[in-house]
């Protein structure tokens, strides 16, 4: 076993998840091999081609990185490892909420802007922007879409990508979205807590709603208030100043002052380590993939990685 790889108790709790294979004629090779290969590749960010002969053929390895990232076989085992530590009561429902920006390699430039018949499959083609400050058109998976259907947005620096998360309170990402860099946090909260889908270990609905939601200025708008209201979370988010200055200019008919419990507040660190512990695989800190859902793929498998070894 290799450094990073696998162990045996991490695979133990994979290895039921994942479709049957490795016999001779069937149509998987080794499973374990394989995502170690990708393990390799994620944590390290080297091209494909590099990576060691004890991994097989490199075109095997990212192949099935790029399959299973465009029908969600990453997400769904991550949603497995998810259920199975709330079954056990392991995450503290404290969320919070914030993005980081990610420079995207010039070789994440270049994708074809008209799908082929491969990606007509996989993506709905969209990549019409709907504003600076709007939620992207980031379904599983797209593609074809040009700049901003692959989530590259333009900065002073070069192209970039954001990926926006929302972290229990032990510093694990529960849902992410993609966006073009150059996208605003705000308006993708909604997004990113809709994303959250816990399954249950018996029967009932996934749980979506966490207990608090924590986040920083960058969230505190009216509609995100009014969207958590809504749905009956109790949330943790500052005022900015000239917020507070037009509502006192108002008078009586500013309304009251925000609840703030300074306190509360200081748990939002938790999403910042999350980030930290993403971004401490060069693949996720560093984005080579023209595509945006296997980098998609790239980051729920990091995000994995992370709930199997906290």
């Amino acid at each position: 076993m290799g450094r990073g790889d696998l162990t045996n108790a991490e695979w133990a709790r994979l290895e039921s998840f994942l479709p049957p294979g490795g016999a001779r004629g069937g149509r998987w090779s080794d499973h374990r091999r394989v995502i170690n290969g990708v393990l390799y590749r994620v944590r390290t960010g080297v091209q494909w081609r590099d990576l060691p002969e004890r991994f097989g053929p490199w075109e095997t390895v990212y192949k099935r990185h790029r399959r299973w990232s465009a029908d969600g076989t990453w997400k769904m085992l991550l949603s497995r490892i998810q259920a199975a530590e709330d079954a056990a009561g392991g995450i503290d429902w404290d969320v919070s909420v914030d993005s980081t920006a990610v420079r995207a390699h010039q070789h994440a430039a270049g994708a074809r802007k008209k799908p082929s018949a491969l990606d007509a499959q996989k993506g709905n083609g969209r990549g019409d922007e709907p504003g600076r400050s709007g939620a992207a058109e980031t379904g599983l998976p797209p593609g074809g879409g040009g700049q901003i259907g692959e989530c590259l947005g333009r900065s002073r620096g070069g192209f970039t990508t954001k990926i926006h998360l929302a972290a229990d309170g032990r510093c694990r990402p529960l849902a992410f979205v993609l966006t073009p860099g150059h996208y605003g946090d705000g308006p993708q909260l909604e997004q990113v807590l809709e994303r959250i889908s816990v399954p249950r270990s018996g029967v009932g609905r996934p749980r979506s709603r966490p207990d608090h939601v924590l986040a920083d200025k960058a969230y505190t708008s009216r509609s995100n208030r009014r969207y958590l209201r809504r749905r009956g979370i109790r949330h943790t988010i500052p005022e900015r100043l000239d917020q507070q200055r037009h509502r006192h200019n108002r008078g009586s008919q500013g309304g009251r002052p925000i609840g703030f419990d300074r306190e509360h507040y200081k748990k939002r660190n938790t999403v910042e380590r999350a980030i930290n512990r993403l971004k401490g695989f060069r693949a996720v800190a560093t984005r080579y993939e023209k595509r945006a859902y296997i980098y998609l793929g790239t980051v729920a498998l990091a995000a994995l990685m992370v709930w199997l070894r906290t």
